[in-house]
């Protein structure tokens, strides 16, 4: 398969500042991310708060830039674009914002919040040709008829149809790839389904690859049932795999302990998940992450030669970055 999106490398620090540091401190975000994401495929990445995964969107979508490494965009380095190429680039990839009062103009009707792009990336369309585009999107995310929708600012529209229109947007440019960070969150639980229907929809139909971002295992298992997970914590990649695997059958102790905690329906799946003893229910800090493990202080497993750095390994199909993996997984 055709990759869109290459991650090699990828590290990012950001500098803390404050009036009672004596200097500047940078803390060190992403560690070594290395994440390749293919034509047509859903990738859900899931990890507690502040594990870094709003920053792999953010950085995939070239709203930041890592502080070192390199992301390809359909095989070439992006960062080695001029700055033409590299805007060229980014229309590729487009993002879906958790908070959609925040992602709309609140003074701007949804017709003007939609035609902005169009009117700057299709000059050459007439206001006819523009004002039919417009009612296709809103028609291709469920939001008919889009007359009724139109004239509207966004408080005058529900939580579930904001993200409707945010994915119309999205979906203008003809990207290849669309991030949607926790798009399902901030809206009520009877419209989620209805949003990650309409992200399957657009998958299949549009041939558009997704990241989805979360925190919810349930809506990312539903979301990408024939894709793959990435577990990340603490600015780390520490599993990677299809979800059907990673699952029904965890490999790292932060993953089996993430499942573990989450009440399933499935009685298969219960049975064979084990409550893990977590030695301490605080997260790990990013200023005091250590070269090893980054889920040491926390394992029930840990020993000394986990302090050391750790290189994944391939278990059944699984990427895992755990030196105990397969002796836990007999």
């Amino acid at each position: 398969m055709k990759k869109v999106i290459e991650l090699k490398n990828i590290n990012m620090s950001f500098a803390k500042k404050g009036k009672f540091l004596e200097k500047e401190k940078a803390i060190h975000v992403l560690r070594d991310i290395n994440l390749d994401i293919y034509e047509g495929e859903i990738v859900a990445v899931v990890g507690e708060s502040g594990c870094g995964k709003t920053t792999i969107g953010k950085i995939i979508t070239g709203i930041l830039k890592p502080t070192s490494g390199e992301m390809l965009v359909e095989g070439e380095n992006i960062y080695r674009f001029d700055i033409k190429h590299f805007f060229s680039a980014r229309e590729k990839v487009q993002f879906v914002q958790q908070d959609s009062h925040a992602a709309l103009n609140p003074v701007k009707t949804i017709a003007a919040s939609l035609s902005a792009p169009i009117k700057h990336h299709y000059k050459k369309l007439s206001l006819e040709e523009r004002n039919k585009m417009i009612n296709d999107l809103l028609l291709k995310v469920g939001l008919n008829p889009p007359q009724q929708f139109l004239d509207k600012y966004p408080h005058m529209c529900s939580g579930g149809q904001r993200q409707r229109i945010l994915m119309a947007r999205a979906i203008s440019l003809q990207p290849s790839l669309i991030v949607a960070d926790e798009p399902v969150s901030m809206i009520d639980v009877s419209m989620r389904l209805s949003i990650l229907n309409l992200m399957s929809s657009l998958n299949k139909s549009e041939h558009i690859s997704f990241v989805y971002i979360t925190h919810d295992l349930a809506t990312a298992r539903y979301i990408a049932q024939n894709g793959r997970i990435v577990v990340m914590y603490l600015g780390e990649i520490v599993e990677e795999g299809k979800i059907d695997d990673v699952i029904s059958h965890p490999l790292h102790p932060y993953t089996k302990a993430l499942i573990a905690a989450v009440p399933t329906p499935d009685p298969k799946i219960a049975k064979q998940s084990k409550e893990i003893p977590i030695k301490s229910m605080d997260i790990g800090s990013l200023e005091n992450r250590k070269e090893g493990c980054v889920f040491f202080d926390r394992c029930p497993y840990a020993s000394e030669e986990c302090k050391k750095k750790i290189d994944y390994q391939m278990i059944n199909n699984t990427k895992v970055k755990c030196v105990k993996a397969e002796e836990l997984d007999k």
